[in-house]
């Protein structure tokens, strides 16, 4: 287990590398100086040129990329052209938002979605599978600005349940949880249905029933941890999505966290921001992949990490 964990890391170095040089080349091929943002479009060339000069961007391309790679190695992804700060502070101090919001998102996904696969697979066709699988794509296809705007409007505004913005109490994450989770939900709920299909028909399942099991311990004694084998490759990577791509829901709930500050680094042209912020998003999906391999071997003894 530890070798193979050492070589999924090795093999994540050329990932990063790519993720890194592809995104140094878009960053300096958009039109655009990053100096001029900073200073303001009527600024004195002599200073452009002596602030370029003194952030390195005169420098050729290649040395620059070979200093960001060095710096990243050593923790330090740079400073911030607009604030000065530290782009790994900056990335840390917004990190753990970003990561409650994630987390509790999943936990409702996860919760609802596994609950209405099963209960979906177990009575298929009836009434409750055809209306959840309706709820479902809908929750898939629904736009979630969309879904953010009516939550807030009914939630928010018209019932007065839940703040509709701000992040200063408990109460402000359960909105932006709930809208963030449903499409997350929605596809738990339609690949558990699937996989759930495919296992209660297999032999074994029927020898269990015709042992005389009851059917709570076939379905969770025998079915629900093969069937979750697929599942958990879904969970991972939306896990590792809600970590990263919550930028739609921080801006529209005002939650200072990691997608909000992407959103701010882009429309500010804050190159050592996007950067780093797209290197750390780059490891956080090669972890959460890593994850979900292990987990392979402890739902399935069958699976052998070679």
């Amino acid at each position: 287990m530890i070798d193979y964990i050492i070589r999924r890391l090795i093999f994540a170095v050329p990932v990063l590398l790519g993720v890194s040089l592809i995104t140094f080349i878009l960053l300096n091929v958009v039109p655009g100086d990053p100096v001029v943002e900073m200073l303001g479009k009527h600024a004195d060339p002599a200073a452009v040129e002596k602030i370029r000069n003194q952030l390195g961007l005169n420098d050729p391309l290649y040395i620059q990329f070979g200093r960001f790679l060095w710096n990243a190695c050593r923790g330090d992804l740079g400073k911030s052209f607009k604030t000065g700060q530290p782009v790994t502070k900056m990335i840390l101090d917004t990190f753990p938002t970003t990561v409650k919001l994630a987390l509790s998102s999943a936990f409702v996904a996860i919760v609802v979605g596994l609950t209405v696969g099963i209960i979906s697979a177990v009575k298929q066709y009836s009434f409750f599978d055809h209306a959840s699988m309706i709820v479902a794509l809908a929750g898939i296809s629904a736009p979630i600005f969309w879904v953010a705007v009516v939550g807030q409007l009914i939630f928010g505004l018209h019932l007065k349940w839940l703040p509709i913005s701000g992040y200063s109490t408990p109460k402000h994450i359960i909105l932006p949880a709930v809208v963030l989770g449903i499409r997350f939900a929605a596809s738990i709920a339609r690949y558990t249905r699937s996989t759930f299909l495919d296992v209660i028909r297999q032999d074994y399942i029927r020898t269990a029933r015709a042992k005389g099991l009851a059917e709570r311990a076939v379905i969770f004694g025998h079915a629900l941890k093969n069937a979750l084998i697929p599942v958990v490759t879904v969970i991972g990577m939306q896990i590792s999505g809600l970590l990263t791509g919550s930028i739609l829901t921080e801006t529209i709930f005002a939650i200072p966290g990691l997608g909000r500050l992407s959103l701010w680094a882009l429309s500010n042209r804050d190159f050592p921001l996007v950067q780093g912020i797209v290197l750390f998003t780059a490891v956080i999906f090669v972890i959460g992949n890593l994850i979900v391999d292990i987990s392979y071997a402890f739902l399935d003894p069958r699976v052998r990490l070679q």
